[in-house]
């Protein structure tokens, strides 16, 4: 299992010291945050997008190209890009221009986002939401794979003898998650293609969560992917740690209840007994890691919400610390020991070239880095996955 950090970029005021961000300064402190993940030794950093306040993001392939420039290792997703009010034609180019940047080093992860007012500001219809998601994730699938696309929908103009340009580093797309906290279609549609899954779970109990998780498992199955235990799984959730959990619910609490995702609900203790957010010691959040990892069963990506609600920069660096040094080596070493044999590893740039182009594959084998001819519609090579449908099935 891999384990990484993710963030929504709220610019929320701190309710201890009464101060609130600039733009600036939360921008550049979120940045500031996924250098410090690397430096701590966390595996992944992941960014969303948002159209509105009180968020700061609303363009993730810009910050994580920024950050991609001043890391190494770790590697860059998104927590998600909107498969809805961006076009498909859009997110082929701007993430297979990343991934040549950040020399593979980048997944995706899609959703609809859970920000109504989002869809007229784009020109679309709420009401579309699924259909949109569907379509715009079949032409984004097909534009990644297929040199030169025909493409016809309901939602965007048509496309003829179109080439996504770059194309993707190796001919081979960054993985694609597909995020979802509601709705068994998404689950459908990453299972039909063999893309991962990732359940955020800081919205909603667990057990909503496990039922999406097994029907995505059973209908990749069904798809001849893999068996369901093979099935690419991520999980979300929120955490802050102190040396002792007393002391970590005391501080988190303001922030808790000044938080956009949380301020008016449940209570602080309710929401921790009912989803993934993780209050306590080290060994708390582990052990409770640990039973994710129990209920959902061996998944591929642990990220963790650690910046929200207005926590200063200077906490969340603190965090990153914490877990770096104290929790996640522990957890990398009892999820190995508790996975099933047979359990895929995370799926990386260097494991998808080698799946596709075997062991001792030549380099010049691979294909040329733009095939396709955007002027006459034609390509002097046979399209990448000719076998793949183009379009999902209706379910």
């Amino acid at each position: 299992m891999e384990f990484g950090i993710f963030s929504v970029g709220d610019i929320t005021e701190d309710p201890v010291k009464n101060t609130t961000p600039t733009e600036t300064e939360r921008i550049k402190a979120i940045a500031s945050i996924a250098k410090k993940a690397e430096e701590a030794g966390i595996d992944v950093f992941a960014m969303g997008e948002h159209h509105n306040p009180p968020f700061a993001i609303s363009s993730p392939a810009t910050l994580l190209a920024y950050v991609g420039a001043q890391t190494e290792k770790i590697k860059l997703s998104t927590s998600t890009t909107l498969i809805t009010t961006n076009d498909p034609v859009r997110i082929a180019e701007e993430y297979a221009l990343l991934q040549h940047l950040v020399d593979g080093r980048l997944d995706i992860m899609l959703g609809r986002g859970n920000t109504a007012p989002v869809y007229p500001w784009f020109g679309k219809d709420i009401r579309q939401s699924l259909p949109l998601a569907l379509e715009n994730y079949n032409l984004l699938h097909k534009l990644w794979h297929n040199d030169v696309v025909d493409w016809e929908g309901n939602f965007r103009t048509p496309l003829q003898g179109f080439t996504s340009i770059p194309r993707p580093l190796d001919d081979v797309p960054p993985f694609v998650w597909h995020g979802s906290i509601r709705t068994p279609e998404i689950a459908e549609q990453a299972a039909y293609y063999g893309d991962g899954f990732f359940a955020n779970g800081i919205f909603w109990p667990m057990s909503h969560f496990k039922r999406l998780i097994n029907l995505y498992r059973n209908r990749y199955a069904h798809y001849g992917h893999g068996t369901a235990d093979q099935a690419i799984v991520g999980v979300g959730a929120q955490t802050f740690i102190r040396k002792n959990s007393q002391d970590a619910i005391k501080e988190f609490r303001p922030y808790f209840d000044n938080a956009p995702v949380y301020k008016g609900g449940a209570p602080l203790e309710e929401v921790m007994a009912a989803t993934p957010l993780l209050v306590g010691s080290p060994q708390q959040v582990i052990d409770r890691t640990l039973g994710l990892q129990e209920y959902f069963g061996d998944y591929q990506r642990q990220l963790y919400l650690v910046d929200h609600g207005g926590l200063p920069l200077k906490t969340v660096l603190e965090q990153l610390d914490i877990l770096g040094e104290e929790v996640i080596p522990v957890l990398r070493k009892e999820t190995a020991a508790r996975q099933k044999v047979g359990t895929p590893p995370p799926p990386s740039h260097k494991d998808l070239v080698k799946a596709r182009y075997g062991d001792n594959a030549p380099r010049q084998l691979r294909p040329n880095a733009n095939r396709g001819d955007n002027v006459t519609g034609t390509s002097p090579y046979q399209d990448s996955d000719p076998n793949q449908p183009a379009v999902m099935p209706r379910i």
